[in-house]
């Protein structure tokens, strides 16, 4: 199991990939390539994915099979 399936799900969210790649400030192309698994994620991207669509890092990373919705803290993207 590896986190780039769990980006797949992700795209079950109302954002696009486009929209989502934007947010993180990525290019989409760059974006797909980590959730097709060609390209290994930085850390950086995972928190700041984790902020813009507010599930949990275990999450993606497969260590709790529930998205787990933080409270709505304000958090700031790392760019």
């Amino acid at each position: 199991f590896y986190y780039n399936e769990r980006l797949m799900l992700v795209e079950k969210t109302d954002l696009t990939q486009n929209e989502l790649s934007y947010r993180l400030g990525l290019k989409q192309q760059q974006y797909a390539r980590y959730e097709k698994g060609i390209n290994i994620m930085p850390v950086t991207y995972l928190y700041n994915i984790c902020i813009v669509l507010n599930i949990s890092a275990d999450y993606i990373l497969g260590l709790s099979d529930e998205m787990n919705i933080r409270s709505n803290n304000q958090r700031t993207l790392i760019h």
